[in-house]
């Protein structure tokens, strides 16, 4: 029995604590920041993610043994080693990578290089700074329309442009570099050749050496139906991915995970916690897009659901390094998760609204993202508000039994797209 902290306070974190929490090996549960849905079953702490000085004070008050890190700030800041470097608290197993394995989606510069190193396949790219402005242009004039800018660092899952137009390309470039449009994270911009294909994503759960690949998943980023309109944090997402079979599945083991964990070996990086490699199948073959250190939201809401492992279990082996023993029970059941959203999102959107027909669902699970609870009553308090997840014996049956259910769910200016799997 073990007293465990998960970091977070998203649709994800809500996840791992439905999943955690149902462990005979999970004595208490906490969650900081968490949400309504995580108070429910857990207990709320409402401190930073990256304020690490008051993660320790409540780790060492409360016992805690396992620390569970949901977003990627953190682990970029530095928290594995942070408790690591610290006498009381390096006996806590932290799942999450070093601050050295996080720069692999702390930087899309430093992502490109570890695959060209260790040759895995991606597009092609150069990576341009303010200095080599012009440089970076006349790189564009070498490619085929579209045209992929990305900003190096962290910038809230926004720093990905994709244009048609040459001379806009252009002006975007001078944009992120010179009058640095997404800040510290465009001083360094990589631009790469554009694919054209289907995406999904896989997570691999590593202890640094052994790894475990868990459920395939494809989520939708758009928030218009037809995937047209802004990107989001993501719309919704099924598992596995009907296209992703055994063939091409062995494609990606042999030729992007294998290559990408004795990587991480070989360049000795301490790496305990999920891989997220977004993917996309050109013709019959994959190509990396991007990683993340992480696990993905809304696909953690597909993912782990159909896991029937004791997930307490499977991350202790995690810590003590010793994954090859487990061997990961997976429902043979497809999922599919809806998010509800805010109105105006993922631009301006109001918070404070009540939502009303928790008692009215049947038959799925709703996570909750961006809630808050404020005299007994469920609140919006972001713009991904919550996540319906349901079964099926395929994804079609998994995403009906979702949509009935979102439809009794109620809040001012609700909004979820109708057409996910449309591409299937």
């Amino acid at each position: 029995m073990m007293n465990i902290l998960i970091l977070g306070s998203g649709g994800r974190e809500h996840t791992f604590a439905y999943k955690l929490s149902q462990s005979q090996n999970c004595e208490k549960l906490f969650v900081a920041p968490g949400n309504a849905g995580t108070a429910k079953i857990a207990r709320n702490v409402s401190i930073s993610v990256t304020d690490f000085k008051a993660v320790k004070d409540l780790v060492l008050r409360e016992n805690i043994e396992m620390v569970v890190v949901g977003p990627e700030d953190p682990l970029v800041e530095g928290i594995q080693n942070f408790f690591a470097e610290d006498e009381e608290l390096r006996q806590v197993a932290v799942i999450g990578p070093s601050k050295r394995g996080a720069l692999l989606e702390g930087s899309k510069e430093r992502a490109k290089e570890f695959m060209a190193l260790h040759n895995i396949p991606t597009a092609a790219y150069q990576s341009f700074t303010a200095e080599s402005l012009e440089a970076g242009k006349a790189f564009l004039d070498t490619l085929n329309s579209p045209y992929v800018l990305k900003a190096d660092g962290l910038a809230a899952g926004k720093g990905v442009l994709i244009l048609e137009n040459l001379q806009e390309a252009k002006a975007e470039l001078e944009n992120m570099l010179a009058n640095k449009k997404f800040g510290k994270a465009s001083e360094t911009v990589v631009i790469e050749e554009f694919l054209d294909g289907i995406e999904l994503s896989v997570f691999v759960l590593t202890d640094g050496k052994n790894y475990i690949t868990l459920p395939t998943a494809k989520d939708y980023k758009r928030i218009g139906e037809g995937d047209t309109g802004l990107n989001t944090g993501g719309m919704g997402a099924i598992s596995p991915v009907p296209f992703a079979d055994k063939t091409f599945m062995d494609k990606v083991e042999n030729r992007i995970i294998k290559p990408t964990i004795e990587g991480l070996e070989k360049e000795e990086i301490d790496y305990k916690g999920f891989v997220f490699i977004g993917l996309i199948k050109v013709g019959d073959d994959p190509f990396v897009i991007e990683y993340n250190v992480r696990m993905g939201d809304p696909e953690t809401e597909v993912v782990l659901p159909r896991i029937e492992s004791d997930l307490v279990e499977v991350f202790q082996k995690v810590a003590e390094g010793k994954l090859d023993e487990v061997e990961l029970k997976v429902t043979e059941k497809a999922a599919a998760t809806v998010v509800l959203v805010s109105g105006g999102y993922p631009e301006n959107y109001e918070k404070g609204k009540e939502i009303t027909g928790f008692d009215q669902v049947e038959g799925s699970h709703v996570f909750h993202a961006g809630t808050r609870l404020e005299n007994e009553k469920t609140l919006t308090s972001g713009g991904r508000v919550l996540a319906v997840t349901s079964f099926g014996d395929d994804y079609k049956q998994a995403l009906k039994k979702s949509y009935q259910n979102a439809e009794k769910l109620h809040f001012d200016k609700m909004y979820y797209r109708k057409d996910l799997g449309f591409d299937l």
